[in-house]
């Protein structure tokens, strides 16, 4: 009886650590689970190695030495659970082990690297032309245009500053100016112009000189109409003020003699009509017209004789960079052509 009893204590003890068991291996499958799901939740595209490992359980039953039917049973179910967790992650590591084909590197034959480096070589040269370019257009353009009476000097100048940006400097303006204004130098210079005579040099190199020094001559100036004589050429080179190109229109006198006649200002703006030629577009325009008083026949012929006179000596001074334009042509015809010439400066 009492070793029954035995016994029954002994049955009892198994019962108990085959309980223990069965709560141990509860445990070890829980953690295999969620060891499981943190792989695949964490899982990326780069290769994965996977070492199997036996459940800490499993080992610890087998150390025990026993564990009975029941808990072999255990293990056992623990281990083809673990098997069927593990299959995926097994595969990946099968495929993460694969060769992988090396990309082929693209083969560039001597025919296309010559035509990279032609075009290469093109755009360089392209560059370089530009560059030369841009540096010869920055440079100071110092142009002096002179003609006789109507020859077509102010709507020159009008194409030359829209084209290249000069400053437009026209000594007969300046002297307008003041005369307009009424100072000592424009009543003075209101008698030689009204007698169509050249102004004295003192009083037009001044204001000549003290125009050409502001800010917006530096990129470049056009002076118009001056000088006129020998003595004015002088009087500019002594200042040092030599210009580049010194362009000269060349008009017949009977031309000349019809434009100046035909000649109209509009004070409102100071577009310059021509009754024949250009007229006013309404009667309004026309109407407020006037005329300048040396624009009349006899006037005009004598500012021509001297335009003539002294025309010869100025051109002797500049004959270096002297160029003669026809300048009975059309307008646009005869720019083509100072156009041509400022490009070449």
């Amino acid at each position: 009886m009492h070793d029954r009893w035995m016994m029954d204590d002994d049955d009892d003890e198994d019962d108990d650590d085959d309980e223990a068991r069965d709560d141990d291996d509860t445990r070890a499958r829980v953690r295999v689970r969620a060891r499981i799901d943190s792989m695949f939740s964490t899982t990326t595209t780069t290769t994965t190695t996977t070492t199997r490992v036996a459940p800490r359980d499993s080992v610890r039953s087998r150390r025990r030495g026993r564990g009975g039917g029941r808990s072999a049973r255990a293990v056992s179910v623990v281990a083809r659970a673990d098997a069927r967790a593990l299959a995926p992650v097994r595969e990946i590591a099968r495929v993460s082990a694969k060769t992988v084909e090396p990309v082929a590197k693209p083969v560039i034959g001597s025919t296309t690297l010559a035509a990279g480096a032609a075009v290469a070589a093109a755009a360089a040269a392209l560059a370089i032309k530009r560059a030369k370019r841009g540096s010869g257009s920055s440079k100071q353009k110092r142009i002096v245009i002179a003609g006789a009476p109507a020859s077509g000097k102010g709507t020159q100048c009008e194409l030359i500053v829209k084209k290249f940006g000069l400053t437009h400097i026209s000594a007969g303006d300046l002297l307008r100016a003041a005369v307009a204004a009424g100072t000592e130098a424009g009543l003075k210079a209101k008698e030689y112009m009204d007698r169509g005579d050249l102004v004295p040099n003192e009083v037009v190199v001044t204001m000549v000189k003290e125009r050409l020094s502001q800010p917006d001559c530096a990129k470049g100036w056009l002076l118009d109409g001056y000088p006129r004589s020998e003595e004015q050429a002088d009087a500019l080179i002594e200042s040092g003020i030599q210009p580049d190109l010194f362009l000269l229109l060349d008009v017949p006198d009977e031309i000349l003699l019809d434009r100046v006649i035909g000649r109209r200002l509009d004070p409102v703006d100071g577009t310059i009509y021509h009754m024949t030629f250009f007229p006013p577009p309404t009667p309004e325009i026309a109407a407020r017209l006037t005329q300048r008083s040396d624009d009349t026949e006899e006037k005009a012929s004598n500012r021509l004789s001297v335009h003539h006179k002294n025309v010869d000596a100025v051109v002797g001074k500049y004959e270096t960079i002297m160029k003669t334009v026809d300048g009975n042509r059309a307008k646009q015809d005869v720019f083509k052509d100072i156009e041509s010439l400022i490009k070449k400066m």
